[in-house]
């Protein structure tokens, strides 16, 4: 995929979040596609590629009225959302659509609408990993962090403060479902989840969903709304089962999705100025910062307790205060991208001031899987 090649037109969330008792899963959809194409001026007869996870793109393409020319339906996870922008940037620049709808809703706390949580006892995960008794991913997650605060020594307070920093983002967005400050101590004060994850470490469950609308960078200067380009993507795959990680302190997925995102979009770490990592559990972020290369093995810890994350600091992260204080519905990934483009459009609540890119980095399931992309809002020029 070219640079610059294709852009975002449209951007938009649900018109509530939180909870929201008057919506099934599929109208959360509705509402979030409605919006985006409102955002930018299109209708559903306008739109002639769809993507979605959670719902089937079948199922969304009927229910809006849609009769597209492409479809995606990967679903990895919370990350689905990035690599469904990294397919349909392709699919646009291979002239197999024009303008792309790209939805997420999920009632993950009312639960309306939406197919029940199981573990198929025929998967590998079935199989594998829950007749040892996990209790889904709090429990889960645990196996990794573990090994990784004993190699690199770090500590409870550490982890404890990547939901403090982010509370200090999430302060700063009043549609933000927790907004009061936190402590250290009012982390390891919450309630035990499963050692070290305490209830402040853990993602929000909540009602919601958000929408993307991309097309061809010629065609969106001809939009209202001010253009976010795509200047790189990745995405990879490692393992559906926690248990079999290469490397319990290192994701593989991370480490091929984003360098190849850095890569195609001829930029480092040393050119971004806005920064999304995905945060299911307050460890993420500390992983990403490391499988990203923005700081060296064992010391993204100390990285983000030093402040360098938080308002004020050298690389602002998580800015809307992530799955930990703003929105996490089951799949965060779309919300984490949501922020990326308000940041490039200049209209985020925690608006970074002259940021130019934004790399927006989402993880699948526990390290299963991982998409990375890398927006700008600087006009291309067209001479590629």
């Amino acid at each position: 995929m070219r640079r610059n090649a294709v852009a975002v037109v449209g951007a938009a969330e649900t018109t509530d979040l939180g909870k929201i008792e008057n919506l099934s899963q599929i109208g959360l959809h509705a509402d979030a596609a409605l919006n985006a194409m409102a955002d930018c001026g299109l209708r559903p007869s306008d739109i002639d590629g769809i993507a979605t996870a959670g719902q089937t793109p079948v199922e969304l393409a009927h229910y809006l009225g849609i009769t597209p020319t492409w479809v995606d339906g990967t679903a990895v996870g919370g990350c689905s959302f990035m690599i469904h922008v990294r397919h349909a940037a392709a699919a646009i620049e291979a002239g197999l659509a024009k303008t792309i709808l790209i939805t997420h809703g999920e009632s993950g706390r009312s639960r309306i609408g939406n197919p029940p949580r199981r573990v198929d006892p025929q998967s590998l995960n079935g199989q594998f990993e829950q007749p040892f008794g996990p209790m889904g991913p709090p429990s889960m997650f645990t196996i990794p962090v573990l090994r990784y605060m004993k190699r690199y020594g770090v500590t409870e307070e550490q982890i404890a403060q990547v939901s403090v920093v982010q509370r200090e983002w999430a302060a700063m967005h009043p549609r933000a479902t927790f907004r009061s400050p936190i402590t250290t101590a009012d982390v390891l004060n919450s309630r035990m989840i499963a050692w070290p994850f305490r209830l402040l470490m853990c993602c929000l469950v909540t009602d919601g969903g958000g929408a993307l609308i991309l097309t061809s960078a010629e065609r969106a200067r001809d939009f209202k709304t001010k253009p976010v380009y795509i200047l790189g993507t990745g995405e990879s795959a490692e393992t559906p089962m926690v248990s079999q990680m290469e490397d319990f302190t290192s994701s593989r997925a991370f480490r091929v999705a984003g360098p190849t995102a850095f890569q195609q979009a001829g930029i480092s770490v040393n050119d971004v100025d806005h920064l999304m990592i995905y945060d299911a559990f307050a460890h993420l972020p500390i992983y990403g910062l490391e499988d990203l290369g923005f700081v060296p093995r064992g010391e993204g810890a100390a990285f983000i307790a030093d402040r360098n994350t938080a308002p004020g600091g050298k690389l602002p992260m998580n800015t809307n205060g992530g799955g930990l204080s703003y929105m996490h519905s089951g799949m965060y990934g779309m919300y984490a991208l949501q922020e990326s483009v308000r940041q490039m459009r200049g209209t985020s609540p925690a608006q970074i001031a002259d940021a130019k890119v934004s790399v927006c980095h989402g993880v699948g399931g526990m390290f299963a899987a991982s998409g990375t992309i890398i927006f700008s809002n600087e006009t291309p020029s067209y001479d590629w």
